[in-house]
């Protein structure tokens, strides 16, 4: 058992350190690829006298920093736990995410502000040079394929931190649609119609501002798993042997981690070290089976027939 448990150690610290070469993987490619994106948008949004451009060019830049804030989270999240911090670090990548979730919000308020004074003013747009509409639809492709592989990095690895920096590739996949709308408005004679989308893109960037800062404060509050994850736990632990019943079972998530507190009855007949074998199973069997279990807690309490 000893050197079962042991292994399993070593599994989920090797585990740990895939997740983080994963995320600062992505993260690396994302600010690059950020960088250079801003930079051609910047330059041909100047060439094409092209305002929308230029400032999805600006849009694409910050990017960096929120990139910058994801790689810090996850470096100093997967510190080893130390003498202050006896649970690890992991809720450092929360902070992160609701840092993210700011961040979405104020860029999606200046998006929808802007939008909205140019239809008060009645602002006049110049019309942009057709090479602005090309440039806007290889941002689109571009931040989209971003979006998805960032979001299964995040996926894979649990991070809440990297999901959100996906989720804002994502806002500036819908900038950029924003600009080409505009840019195509003015072409055909139609500047209303960059007002209008900048709106548009407000709203679905405070949604996903929403979404990102809900599932951070989750996992900074204890919430539990879900249902389904609980149950399947609840299954897991009554196939071992020697469990006769479950007392309770508590679980909650501690950013990319879960933590399980759990209660069983044993038959109180047998030795303290037969009842301290069955907690163990429980233990290593919660811990294996459940992906991003940090610690499972068995507490034995004794029945008598």
């Amino acid at each position: 058992m000893d050197i079962f448990f042991y292994k399993h150690k070593e599994l989920k610290m090797d585990k740990t350190l895939e997740n983080k070469q994963i995320a600062m993987k992505v993260s690396w490619w994302s600010m690059i690829v950020n960088i250079l994106l801003s930079i051609v948008k910047v330059a041909v949004g100047l060439f094409a006298m092209s305002s929308a451009l230029i400032s999805d060019g600006v849009h694409s830049l910050s990017d960096v920093f929120s990139t910058v804030a994801v790689m810090v989270g996850i470096n100093v999240s997967s510190k080893k736990s130390d003498k202050e911090h006896r649970y690890g670090h992991e809720r450092l990548e929360c902070v992160v995410g609701m840092y993210l979730s700011a961040f979405l919000a104020v860029i999606g308020a200046g998006i929808g502000y802007d939008g909205i004074l140019k239809i008060v003013n009645h602002t006049q747009i110049s019309t942009p040079e057709s090479i602005a509409l090309y440039i806007a639809i290889l941002s689109v492709v571009t931040k989209e394929v971003m979006f998805r592989v960032t979001m299964n990095a995040g996926k894979k690895t649990g991070s809440t931190a990297l999901m959100a920096d996906a989720w804002h590739h994502r806002s500036d996949a819908l900038s950029s649609i924003g600009s080409f709308i505009g840019i195509l408005g003015a072409r055909l004679g139609y500047p209303i119609l960059d007002p209008i989308a900048c709106i548009v893109i407000c709203i679905l960037i405070f949604k996903a501002a929403f979404d990102i800062g809900k599932d951070s404060v989750d996992k900074v509050v204890d919430k539990s798993c879900d249902e389904q994850t609980i149950k399947e736990m609840k299954e897991v632990i009554l196939n071992i042997d020697g469990v006769y019943s479950i007392k309770d079972i508590k679980t909650r998530l501690f950013a990319s981690k879960k933590y399980v507190d759990i209660i069983i009855y044993v038959n109180g007949e047998i030795s303290v070290a037969e009842g301290h074998h069955i907690a163990m199973n429980v233990h290593e069997a919660i811990e294996t089976e459940f992906e991003g279990v940090k610690h499972c807690m068995v507490h034995v309490d004794p029945i008598f027939f």
